[in-house]
Formats: structure tokens, C-alpha cells, sequence
């Protein structure tokens, strides 16, 4: 089973999406979007720019615990990861995006 894109409706009515890897975990989570028509384009550019080591920016939070974002060629932020609990995690979560997101299908739960 390939990773999905799972679009969602947000509780004040924007669209968000996550990347679900293959075992169902999310993987990589969408900032919030006005129209549902930016929140595709969101996915195409998870898509288009997954595979680049380069879009990855791994951070650190404040507790500590590693992150990453995923960054579109104009450098904007198009996905954000959980918070990890060591840097050898976090690199795996970079690796399942890179390996799941290129071909994974959209489910769009969003009734619209």
C-alpha cells in the first residue's frame, strides 16, 4: 500500500492536508488553506518537491525535540512534520516523505 494524501476540512472551515505513509502514520501536515483549490495545489507541490534533499529544512523546537519543514522552490513552507524524538527519527520521516509523497493518491474526505 502506497502513502495518501488525506484533505481534510478544518473545524473553521479551511482545508488542511496530511501525508499518511503506508502503516497509516502522518508523515507530513499542510498549513491551513482558505480554498480547497489551494490545498490541492499544496499536495501537487508536497508532490513536486519532495524528492529534492535541498526543500528540507530540519529544525529544532523549543523542548528539544527535532522537526522538519518541507519548503516549494519560492521557499514557502508547503508541509510541517510531528516532533520527533531523536535526529535519527527525524531522518526517516524526511526519507518516508521523500519515498511516499511523489506517487501517493489524494483521499478527499471534505464532502465538497
Amino acid at each position: 500500500m502506497a502513502g495518501k494524501f488525506e484533505l481534510k476540512t478544518a473545524s473553521n472551515g479551511q482545508f488542511r492536508f496530511n501525508l499518511k505513509a503506508s502503516n497509516g502514520q502522518v508523515i507530513l501536515t499542510s498549513e491551513l488553506y482558505t480554498e480547497k483549490r489551494g490545498a490541492l495545489n499544496g499536495v501537487e507541490s508536497v508532490k513536486r518537491n519532495a524528492p529534492i534533499e535541498e526543500r528540507y529544512e530540519r529544525k529544532t523546537a523549543k523542548n528539544g525535540e527535532p522537526y522538519f519543514v518541507l519548503k516549494a522552490s519560492n521557499g514557502q513552507v508547503v508541509g510541517q512534520s510531528e516532533m520527533y524524538s531523536s535526529t535519527p527519527a527525524m531522518e526517516n520521516g524526511i526519507e518516508s516523505v521523500k519515498k511516499n509523497a511523489p506517487d501517493a493518491t489524494i483521499d478527499d474526505q471534505t464532502g465538497k
